[in-house]
């Protein structure tokens, strides 16, 4: 057995591309349309595994947006339920800083200079562990507290 991918459902592919590449800092590896399924699958590659993900197309994340129907756009909620995305950082603070600066949540701020829990537009739960060992805990994250779920 071998691991692929992550599929997430989205409902905002704009909002989402802007979360995991502008934010995050991931990279597009393949975009595929379907016009007569009316959903479009685009994986993405942390920008750590990008070069590997392009040659074996795994460790991706599969972003699926089904077309809105006649109906609107697709009800996604239970998020949570997902579980949640895992990635390593180089700098946990860093990385959280130009989260926020972009208007994303902090819903669990990195207090203890290793791990912090931020969402997607659609409530999926990010984990960020930063990379090696812990960063020394530094203001403003030790004294912020939870914010909703995560």
């Amino acid at each position: 057995m071998e691991y692929l991918h992550s599929m997430i459902r989205v409902r905002d592919l704009d909002a989402t591309l802007d979360f995991f590449c502008g934010g995050l800092g991931f990279i597009e590896i393949n975009r595929r349309e379907h016009e007569r399924g009316r959903f479009t699958l685009i994986f993405l590659a942390a920008s750590g595994d990008a070069g590997a993900a392009k040659k074996s197309k795994k460790s991706l994340l599969e972003l699926t947006y089904n077309w809105p129907s006649d109906q609107g756009i697709e009800k996604l909620d239970g998020g949570r339920n997902f579980g949640h995305l895992a990635y390593k950082v180089e700098n946990i603070y860093q990385v959280c800083e130009h989260l926020q600066s972009r208007g994303v949540v902090i819903n669990r701020p990195p207090r203890d200079g290793h791990m912090a829990f931020v969402r997607s537009p659609d409530g999926i739960s990010i984990e960020l562990l930063q990379r090696g060992a812990a960063l020394e805990p530094a203001e403003p994250w030790v004294s912020m507290s939870n914010i909703g779920e995560w």
